[in-house]
């Protein structure tokens, strides 16, 4: 897999074995930037832009399943959004991880509605992520069929990785993470743990 950087100086398991390992997707933490706003279809793309951009809201602490998989993983990746590196970070401590760009977020490029019209960012993904998938409302950035592209050889990767006898732990972003999801079982894994997609959620999947 291509690693953009590599964080942290302990090096990970070297443990490998002829069984395919398993390979789990965790959504990041809580990020810093507030939710409770209304804004029209302008102000979200600007606080989207700074949701991008953002890191951890603070004193977060990672649940002990996922630090544990952490643990047991012969690879950690993260997407290079500062929330799932700090994500990363949070979950490892001095463990090292890999970053990935193919594991961002897929985009969420609001329709151009009136300015009267103001709703939640909570609603605005909503809005945002039904105009992109259904519409191909891309406004110049991923289609959403260059995001399964994307997600499809995200999950070779990972299936690689995996054949190769380790556990394999993403930390990266909800949609994005459904998205490798349906890929992988596609390639016949099987989702075994599946604790949906909330903040510091994960989802493990394993070869049939």
């Amino acid at each position: 897999m291509t690693i953009d950087t590599l964080e942290g100086q302990a090096p990970p398991p070297a443990a490998r074995s002829c069984k395919p390992g398993s390979i789990t997707l965790a959504r990041h933490g809580e990020p810093a930037l507030s939710r409770k706003v209304k804004l029209h279809s302008a102000g979200y793309r600007d606080w989207w832009g700074r949701y991008e951009e953002g890191g951890l809201l603070a004193g977060q602490v990672p649940p002990d399943l996922l630090k544990a998989a952490a643990e047991g993983a012969g690879e950690v990746v993260a997407s290079t959004r500062p929330r799932a590196v700090e994500t990363a970070r949070a979950v490892c401590g001095e463990r090292a991880f890999a970053t990935d760009v193919r594991f961002i977020e897929a985009p969420l490029p609001p329709p151009q509605f009136p300015r009267y019209l103001r709703f939640s960012p909570r609603t605005w993904g909503v809005i945002s992520r039904f105009w992109w998938w259904f519409f191909d409302h891309h406004q110049g950035e991923e289609t959403r069929d260059q995001a399964k592209i994307r997600a499809h050889e995200a999950a070779k990767a990972l299936v690689k990785m995996a054949d190769e006898g380790q556990d394999v732990l993403v930390l990266a972003h909800g949609f994005f993470n459904g998205m490798v999801g349906v890929e992988l079982r596609r390639m016949g894994w099987k989702l075994v743990r599946d604790e949906g997609f909330r903040y510091w959620s994960a989802r493990r999947f394993e070869k049939r």
